[in-house]
């Protein structure tokens, strides 16, 4: 901390304010690509010719990317300097951005999906660090509420972006309008940021611990992708990758627990308070995300939204928890965390199960507004549990927790949307059965065709009806499930010690 108040003090005030900008921006840019594409995958998916369930993979093709390399930030800061990297990245992030925008297959819009989550992982927390080292203490508190407002601008206003660019222009402009901005930013950064470059130093890196963190990681993602389309462990192929995901994973376990120099110091979970922590985070932050995947694409393949309604609709999430976020702050010093985040993820299932009651007639309030109310108590899981995982952990370890949290994050948004989408889909098969072996048809059809209709267009007009009830009662049936995963998450928390401190929370990333 002591370099950091010393690069502060030499920092023209004048200039900092431009330079938190900059960071926070930046920060905000990456937090905005996690949500930007989500009311986007139904135009990908038909502009590139592939299913809904492979254009999922541009989200979780980021996601797992960054889940990788977000462990890989001190090593990298510490190699290269603080100021070195978060350039770097920023001109990766923008080039990837470029090649995204101009992809013409889906192989192509994954894989630089991939270099964007790889650059979007070092900046997150570097933005964060630099903020730190640009305004003195008494100024630390402004800068982080700064940087910590654009993770909850970035999803609130991702699936507005997203809708409209790609209503009005076209997907491949969600990725391109990072482009200009990349630019100014490393521009702005390498003009103001130098002075409060980071010492380099040579630090070993756990070579054998990130192939490993690699190749579980990736042979899960591999799986939970194509698993559905492969009949799942029918497929000789899902049976060797799942085989090698285990393998890999006991041997990561087994090496980072034993290495001196972790890729992920996995000994911090001896820590029940974090352990728990990350258990709850990971179950309903993972159980939300899910509604998030599916509500968009539901909206615009069945309900008839565009992108731009889609993406209004999803944002009232975020608005919500922009609204609250000043409450809890106030409330987290005077309450057991526990007791927040407990009741918040009880507000999340609550929220979840008044969505049970949706149908194909709903309109745009009906489908928004508990959205909105769910936002309302999104602040109250998020912020107390990320105090509370960093919180139960000594000093020394608060920056290994904080990415460890991050990882768990990640991996919870990946593994939700795989998931998600191939139990929808699933469950709207088991729906659309249900419904054919009941459905009389006869006297209906009769009515239709004496209006003039065609035998054939009258079951076309019947099959797109069953489709859309039996899409509709799938979504049901996943806020019913997800529902009941929050209230199992709710009483886990409970399981957590009490935090000796409170009040507090270390922002790092």
């Amino acid at each position: 901390m002591n370099g950091a108040v010393q690069a502060s003090a030499g920092f023209p005030p004048s200039l900092r304010l431009i330079a938190g900008l900059t960071l926070a921006f930046a920060n905000f840019m990456v937090i905005l690509d996690l949500t930007i594409a989500n009311v986007s995958i139904p135009s990908i998916a038909g502009g590139l010719g592939v299913t809904l369930e492979q254009g999922a993979w541009v989200i979780t093709s980021y996601a797992v990317a960054e889940a990788i390399c977000v462990p890989l930030t001190g090593w990298i800061a510490g190699r290269f300097g603080s100021v070195r990297t978060f350039l770097f990245s920023m001109a990766g992030f923008g080039l990837f951005s470029m090649l995204c925008g101009l992809s013409v297959s889906i192989e192509m819009l994954v894989i630089c999906r991939i270099g964007q989550g790889i650059f979007g992982a070092f900046l997150m927390p570097m933005s964060q660090t630099l903020l730190l080292r640009v305004f003195p203490p008494e100024q630390q508190n402004i800068a982080m509420g700064m940087w910590a407002m654009t993770l909850l601008l970035g999803p609130a206003l991702g699936p507005i972006i997203g809708g409209w660019l790609t209503d009005n222009w076209s997907w491949h402009w969600i990725f391109l309008i990072n482009v200009p901005i990349a630019v100014l930013a490393a521009f702005a950064g390498a003009v103001l940021l130098r002075r409060v470059e980071t010492d380099r130093q040579v630090l070993p890196i756990d070579i054998i611990g990130l192939v490993l963190l690699v190749v579980w990681v990736g042979c899960l993602q591999i799986i939970l992708d194509i698993g559905r389309n492969h009949d799942w462990f029918s497929d000789p192929l899902i049976v060797a990758l799942a085989i090698t995901s285990a393998i890999a994973f006991l041997i990561f376990v087994v090496w980072e627990l034993t290495e001196d120099h972790p890729v992920v110091d996995l000994r911090i979970l001896r820590n029940r308070g974090l352990s728990v922590s990350l258990v709850v985070l990971s179950i309903s932050f993972g159980a939300y995300f899910a509604g998030f995947v599916i509500i968009p694409q539901w909206q615009q393949a069945w309900l008839g939204y565009t992108a731009t309604q889609a993406g209004f609709s999803s944002s009232f999430t975020a608005i919500g928890g922009l609204l609250t976020a000043p409450l809890v702050v106030m409330l987290m010093p005077r309450y057991d965390p526990r007791t927040l985040v407990s009741a918040g993820i009880v507000w999340l299932a609550m929220m979840g199960l008044t969505r049970t009651l949706w149908t194909s007639d709903s309109d745009f309030w009906t489908l928004s507004l508990p959205q909105f109310f769910l936002g309302l108590g999104m602040t109250f899981f998020m912020l107390p549990i990320i105090n509370l995982t960093l919180s139960t952990v000594d000093e020394e370890e608060v920056a290994s927790a904080a990415g460890l949290q991050s990882f768990m994050r990640t991996i919870a948004t990946a593994f939700a949307t795989s998931v998600s989408l191939t139990y929808w889909g699933d469950t709207q098969r088991a729906a659309r059965s249900d419904i054919v072996a009941v459905l009389e048809p006869g006297a209906a059809g009769g009515s239709i065709s004496r209006l003039g209709f065609s035998p054939d267009a009258v079951l076309q007009m019947f099959s797109n009806m069953v489709e859309a009830e039996a899409t509709t009662l799938s979504v049901i049936h996943i806020f019913w499930t997800t529902s009941a995963i929050l209230f199992i998450a709710a009483a886990l928390i409970w399981l957590a010690p009490r935090p000796k401190r409170t009040g507090s929370m270390s922002m790092e990333h």
